[in-house]
């Protein structure tokens, strides 16, 4: 493994990270004051466009770091929706 595929891990341990934080704090709190949808469905969306324009699709570093991070970004949205009805 060389150092540019390693680095490419920092961003797969980063921002799924980060998003699960957001989406942890949701489930505690039950409520969504604060949180926007719009800015989590741009990320979702950016994250999903890079991982197409990359062209990594089997890059583990990508599947992590935009994919699964998209997924989460998408259940945070989901949480939003869901806690703005209540």
């Amino acid at each position: 493994m060389n150092f540019i595929e390693i680095i490419g891990y920092i961003p797969a341990i980063i921002f799924p990270t980060a998003t699960v934080i957001q989406l942890l704090h949701l489930l505690k709190t039950k409520t969504s004051d604060g949180v926007s949808a719009l800015a989590w469905g741009a990320f979702a969306l950016g994250n999903v466009s890079l991982y197409i324009y990359t062209e990594k699709y089997f890059e583990l570093q990508s599947i992590i770091g935009l994919l699964l991070t998209s997924l989460l970004q998408l259940i945070i949205i989901f949480l939003i929706f869901k806690y703005r009805k209540s």
